[in-house]
């Protein structure tokens, strides 16, 4: 019945949905629920890559039991917890807003928000298409501008046999190495020019000066990331977590 608790039938019927690549209206529409209903399910329960109908199931109803009259609140410990739909509509507003002033087009920055403020981290272009209601050029070309600066992945999904767009913890420091790079290579091209001009030259002395900017922001940046890598190595083997 439309709007009641979800059954361990239906959740066998959304892993089967997934399993055949259908998006989350397509799944809504098969086991007749809204599809807020499906996407809060999806989410909380291990993501469209990690769903699984009996941990769902078992998951619901252990959160039950935590959530019984009588017990405390502070008992309730469940990590799948559900966001309020406003909460995470106002930090995608956010996060795009800063992204865009960061130089990233608005249709990029959206998309980026979305793969970062989704739990499982990992959407297909079509979930993407359904999200942000554009079309799947818009989505393409902006994957394609995140690819190109490193700060997202592909990966193909055999069950489904799509790719999905993955965002994980390395994601800025791939893209802040890719513009380490990009200093590194202007820094050259500088240097380059002013050796070409002279460096006695007006041209060529403001080369050289650009040159030795580039230079010295591209070697701190390295230096930064490495220092960050090894941070995180000493504090994640301190707590005991697994290496990236």
């Amino acid at each position: 019945m439309p709007g009641g608790r979800l059954t361990h039938q239906d959740r066998e019927r959304i892993a089967e949905g997934l399993a055949e690549g259908l998006s989350y209206t397509e799944i809504a529409a098969r086991i007749d629920r809204p599809l807020s209903t499906v996407t809060r399910e999806v989410s909380r329960n291990g993501g469209p890559d990690g769903y699984q109908a009996d941990h769902a199931q078992q998951a619901t109803q252990d959160r039950a039991r935590r959530s019984r009259p009588g017990r405390q609140a502070s008992l309730d410990t469940s990590p799948a917890q559900t966001h309020a739909p406003g909460t995470v509509q106002e930090l995608e507003e956010r996060f795009t807003a800063v992204m865009i002033s960061t130089g990233l087009p608005r249709m990029t920055a959206r998309v980026l928000a979305t793969l970062y403020l989704t739990d499982s981290g990992s959407l297909s272009a079509a979930e993407l298409v359904e999200r942000l209601k554009v079309s799947p050029a818009s989505v393409s070309k902006a994957i394609g501008q995140l690819e190109e600066q490193e700060l997202i992945r592909r990966e193909r999904d055999p069950r489904r046999r799509r790719e999905r767009y993955v965002i994980d913890a390395d994601a800025w420091f791939r893209g802040w190495m890719a513009s380490a790079r990009q200093n590194a290579a202007l820094a050259d091209f500088a240097h380059t020019g002013a050796d070409t001009l002279g460096t006695t030259s007006p041209a060529g002395a403001r080369l050289n000066d650009i040159g030795d900017f580039f230079q010295h922001v591209g070697q701190a940046m390295l230096q930064a990331a490495q220092q960050w890598q090894q941070d995180r190595t000493a504090r994640r083997t301190a707590e005991g977590l697994p290496l990236p």
